[in-house]
């Protein structure tokens, strides 16, 4: 006869309370796993919208720059003078990539840029896209259509802001009929695009002329490609009123 098992006492299950929270705690967990694996954190979208936000309180250290979306809503309207040199600014920019364009079809070689100065920006037109060798007249249509763009940009543009148009040589002597040095053709130059500006509708009182011959060289007039970039006409744009250099000198630097 088979004996029987002792009978054992089975220990207390946990309350039937716990058992609920338990189960509860589970279900939060996976909730919240689930909400984590659906979001997504996109590191330059926030950073661009840190950058908004603090553009738009006037907090941005000099050497921060946001990737702004052109779609996106901006929270503060910014000073009218600045939004509109902004613009204009904008508009120069785009011209001067069209005239290059132009000017790579028609195989000139050299082109028009923009850079910023000490007070403003100014705009470089190498001679040979205005001028034939030693001459001061004014040849090439791409140069007058150029010319006329920036008129109606110029003419925009607040009125506090100046244009001195300045014009370059090589250090090659040059003796002519028509001139005697670099000096008179420099200044000659500067004249003519003065000149062509005032016929396409530009207030004259906004603009100046001067010539500096071959004594502010930006290349080295060894060679041919220095001498081609020494001799050119320069657009230096800037304002008289020193609470709006500043303005126009980041205006130029943020759109670079």
């Amino acid at each position: 006869m088979a004996k029987k098992c002792p009978k054992v006492e089975c220990p207390k299950c946990l309350p039937g309370w716990l058992a609920a929270f338990g189960d509860l705690m589970s279900l939060l967990l996976c909730f919240f796993v689930l909400l984590l694996s659906m979001s997504s954190m996109d590191a330059k979208k926030v950073q661009a919208a840190a950058g908004s936000l603090q553009g738009a309180m006037s907090v941005l250290d000099g050497e921060t720059s946001t990737d702004v979306q052109n779609n996106q809503l901006q929270v503060a309207t910014p000073i009218q003078s600045d939004t509109q040199s902004a613009k204009q600014i904008k508009s120069m920019q785009q011209t001067i990539v069209e005239i290059n364009e132009m000017m790579k079809k028609s195989a000139k070689g050299t082109e028009v840029s923009l850079q910023e100065s000490e007070d403003g920006f100014l705009i470089r037109l190498p001679a040979n896209i205005l001028f034939e060798k030693a001459k001061a007249n004014i040849i090439n249509d791409d140069a007058f259509l150029f010319l006329k763009r920036m008129a109606l940009i110029i003419d925009k543009l607040p009125k506090d802001m100046y244009v001195n148009v300045i014009g370059h040589t090589d250090s090659t002597p040059v003796h002519t009929d028509e001139f005697k040095d670099n000096w008179e053709l420099s200044t000659a130059r500067a004249v003519s695009v003065v000149k062509e500006l005032i016929k396409d509708g530009v207030n004259p009182k906004f603009l100046a002329a001067c010539g500096k011959a071959g004594f502010d060289p930006i290349a080295s007039n060894n060679t041919n490609d220095g001498r081609a970039k020494n001799r050119r006409v320069e657009l230096y744009f800037f304002s008289k009123k020193k609470e709006n250099k500043e303005s126009t000198k980041k205006s130029i630097l943020d759109k670079k």
